[in-house]
């Protein structure tokens, strides 16, 4: 988080934990505002990659696995960069801007994204660079959200992906379930955050998270790189995966397990009602008792949910799911409760 940024956030009220917001003095209470009600969140969990150039369209469409020449001016996409066998090293959220494209994405795995993907530059006119200090991603989630939008924006999406101009610079866009990101200059966002705040309530990050837990959209983090074929965390279903784009790294991969039917391994949305000591984090492992003596799956994210316990997404067997009491942490720890996800998963 840039510097001055977080200081500014802590004149505001901002409770700051490890790089990030946790939360405004009242966790609890900002749970449940961020279930029920209009709210306003920094997005320091994520970090940004900008590039620019004349082959940076070119460049990106042969490295992820959306479809980047279908973005337009006015549009983004979710998607995943992979390893040659398939396996997700990050998830994030693509949009355009003035001479190039930008990805939000954890924070912590920006540098090794990076890094790696410089060493496909070669003679490519592209050129790559972490902004994740220059750039401050928001949050607005709410009835409301829109009302307190129309000051600060150039027009409001209409549609999910859809992505408008910001009154002072940057871009607005509609995420899924009826959410906003906004990504803005960081000496313009404290303006920004003042007039929102005026209509809507500020809350940590991770009520921001559980939002996204709820709408189903997983966040590959530094626990969870390579452990999951982009359809294990039903990436294609919410429109991150393109089979008709050609090769990118883990094509062969991903296309064969699409074309081979029903995939065995899906990513689901689950509770625990009854934690106990059990704190669920990224990278903890799922035990079903239909398959005894090993791990069945893992947690993809996790976070407290308002109504007290947790809520998570966690990629397991789909037999699991259908006939057997799930486990966290251990074959005989906390039995998750399955809920429905906003969109359908078979």
């Amino acid at each position: 988080m840039n510097s001055a940024w977080q200081q500014w956030l802590q004149s505001a009220g901002a409770k700051i934990e490890d790089g990030r917001v946790g939360s405004f003095g009242d966790a609890k209470a900002e749970l449940e505002a961020a279930g029920a009600g209009d709210v306003l969140a920094d997005l320091s969990h994520l970090g940004a990659l900008e590039f620019t150039g004349d082959d940076s369209e070119a460049f990106l469409q042969a490295q992820l696995t959306c479809d980047v020449h279908a973005i337009e001016p006015n549009s983004s996409s979710l998607g995943s960069y992979c390893t040659p066998k398939g396996r997700m090293l990050a998830s994030f959220l693509l949009w355009r801007i003035e001479g190039g494209f930008r990805m939000a994405l954890s924070r912590g795995i920006v540098p090794a994204v990076h890094k790696r993907l410089k060493m496909y530059v070669l003679r490519s006119k592209v050129q790559i660079a972490e902004v994740s200090d220059r750039v401050v991603l928001l949050g607005v989630s709410g009835a409301g959200a829109a009302r307190a939008l129309a000051p600060v924006s150039a027009g409001l999406p209409q549609r999910t992906r859809e992505v408008a101009s910001l009154a002072g610079g940057g871009s607005l866009i509609a995420v899924p379930e009826a959410r906003f990101v906004l990504s803005i200059p960081v000496e313009a966002a404290a303006g920004i955050w003042t007039a929102l705040a005026s209509m809507l309530r500020p809350v940590g990050t991770p009520c921001w998270e559980w939002l996204d837990i709820r709408a189903g959209v997983p966040l590959i983090t530094e626990k969870t790189q390579e452990q999951f074929l982009p359809q294990m965390a039903n990436l294609e279903l919410i429109g991150g995966v393109s089979f008709k784009k050609g090769c990118f790294p883990g094509q062969e991969v991903v296309a064969r397990t699409q074309h081979l039917g029903r995939v065995k391994r899906r990513m689901f949305l689950a509770r625990l009602d009854d934690a106990g000591e059990v704190v669920p984090a990224p990278g903890d492992d799922i035990f079903s008792d239909d398959i005894p003596g090993q791990a069945s799956g893992m947690v993809v994210n996790a976070q407290p949910a308002p109504e007290g316990g947790y809520e998570l997404l966690a990629v397991l067997q789909l037999s699991s799911r259908d006939g057997s009491a799930v486990h966290v942490g251990s074959a005989g720890g906390p039995v998750l409760r399955f809920l429905d996800l906003p969109y359908p998963v078979s």
